[in-house]
């Protein structure tokens, strides 16, 4: 499955299939959590958070690529990623963009 952020692909024709979408919420354990809080005191990256949040934009993207083959696509242009927290220690990550085949 070919995924572009931007809204053409070079050289390629094709027709909208629709929207497309894959999201997952994630969280860490409570030490973890403890860990990340100390963390934020003195500063640095919190190496535990950046995994979490690289973990949930593959799975993300893998289910927002099963909804684009279900609808027939070759392809996803305009390819985004949210995210939001929903609650403390717990983000959710959205990867969504539109659906095309080729003509």
């Amino acid at each position: 499955m070919l995924i572009v952020t931007t809204n053409d692909i070079p050289g390629k024709r094709f027709e909208v299939l629709g929207v497309v979408r894959g999201s997952t919420v994630q969280s860490k354990n409570f030490g973890h959590d403890l860990l990340a809080g100390f963390r934020t005191l003195v500063g640095g990256e919190i190496k535990d958070y950046a995994e979490m949040l690289v973990e949930a934009r593959q799975i993300a993207t893998g289910r927002m690529v099963k909804d684009a083959e279900a609808l027939g696509a070759d392809a996803v242009v305009c390819m985004r990623y949210a995210s939001s927290s929903v609650m403390q220690g717990a983000a959710e990550v959205i990867a969504y963009g539109t659906a095309v085949k080729f003509v």
